[in-house]
């Protein structure tokens, strides 16, 4: 049987397609800025102004200095950069974060576990946001880092990011704070400043970059220990000759996504809606999983459940119509049972979701179509 001839893409919290203003800034440095930027010659001058306007392009989405953004391969060595390598730095042994972190945060933790740290993993209600009090009151004086992602990737939920980052600062407390920004970034306006982080985590291919490339905001003054040892690249904290061409092309689909931010929200925000309402208002028993339409949910989130219904068989259904989404986070779709973010929210056993993720490309009419193809699939499954 032969697919659709056309697709609807509403995966985007997994990867976005990369638009072709940055597939263009790719393609010129591996065609002409193709030198190594730490080479003295016109090829590599030129490759080290490359990412030298691409540092900047990405600090100024997230109103840091460029002296203070890492790049790395992406968000999940950022997320790991900053959390061992604060712990690398730092005298204490303790370590603060929440249930619902992204795995690649609760790896680094579990690795600091196995090294004889302890970990104090704070729960989340059932809309999958955590009590910024709690998270503060759950740091000691001997707690090197506190972790906390900034919308939750699995569940759209928006944490209380910044209440934490300035309790802490009014506690006076002396571990790193790092936001896992990944899910963050073009669709929430982001500032350092205003989360009072010392470091943050954010990811090109979330927002129509290149995969394979992120970036690390390091506050002035935070030290981290390296992971690896080499050479002196990126302030010597994350060794190894730079990806060029990546790193150009995430300062391009940084500035575009920042560029494009208040049109694209609110534009995902109505489309989002749309399909939830059609979908719920013929679907008896199923639900939005998350926090309602507001402040608290990222405006390009939708994760639905339905009342005994199995996920993988909604997900290939969907595809057979030409709709793509995921059953959950893309970094766990491959693992059996319920994922930790679901356990942690408490939902119940009877319920299976799937994950809705648009992007500032998604139109009206995908949205139309995406909800008639879900309320289809549905009822193909239970005939």
């Amino acid at each position: 049987m032969a697919g659709p001839a056309t697709h609807i893409y509403l995966d985007n919290a997994a990867t976005t397609r990369t638009d072709p203003r940055v597939v263009e800034a790719v393609v010129r440095c591996l065609r002409e800025d193709y030198g190594n930027a730490s080479s003295l010659h016109r090829l590599g001058i030129a490759a080290e102004q490359a990412l030298t306007a691409a540092r900047a392009q990405v600090a100024a989405a997230i109103e840091a200095t460029p002296v203070e953004i890492v790049f790395t391969s992406g968000g999940t060595e950022a997320n790991g950069l900053a959390v061992l390598g604060a712990a690398g730095a730092a005298r204490g042994r303790h370590a603060v974060a929440s249930a619902v972190e992204h795995p690649s945060v609760l790896g680094s933790l579990k690795l600091l576990e196995e090294q004889g740290w302890e970990v104090t993993l704070v729960p989340v209600d059932a809309d999958g946001r955590v009590d910024a009090e709690a998270v503060v009151a759950a740091v000691r004086g001997d707690t090197a880092v506190a972790a906390r992602m900034l919308v939750q990737n699995e569940i759209g939920a928006v944490e209380p990011v910044a209440e934490v980052g300035a309790l802490l600062r009014r506690a006076g407390s002396r571990c790193v704070f790092h936001v896992d920004a990944v899910q963050g970034l073009g669709k929430l306006p982001l500032s350092v400043r205003d989360l009072a982080c010392d470091t943050l985590a954010v990811s090109a291919h979330k927002v129509h970059g290149p995969k394979g490339t992120g970036a690390l905001y390091v506050r002035k003054g935070v030290r981290l220990r390296p992971l690896v040892g080499g050479g002196k690249q990126e302030r010597g904290v994350r060794p190894g000759t730079e990806n060029v061409p990546g790193c150009a092309g995430f300062g391009v689909a940084a500035a575009l996504a920042r560029a494009e931010l208040p049109a694209a929200a609110a534009r995902m925000a109505a489309l989002r809606d749309r399909l939830v309402e059609r979908v719920l208002a013929v679907e008896a028993g199923a639900r939005l999983v998350g926090p309602p339409p507001g402040a608290h949910r990222a405006c390009y989130s939708a994760t639905l459940a339905f009342p005994r219904v199995p996920a993988e068989a909604l997900l290939h259904a969907l595809e057979a119509r030409g709709v793509y989404v995921s059953s959950g986070s893309a970094c766990a779709s491959r693992q059996r049972g319920r994922s930790h973010v679901l356990r942690a929210i408490g939902l119940a056993d009877h319920l299976e979701t799937i994950r809705v993720t648009l992007s500032r490309e998604t139109s009206e009419a995908e949205i139309d179509a995406a909800a008639t193809a879900i309320l289809a699939a549905l009822g193909e499954i239970r005939a």
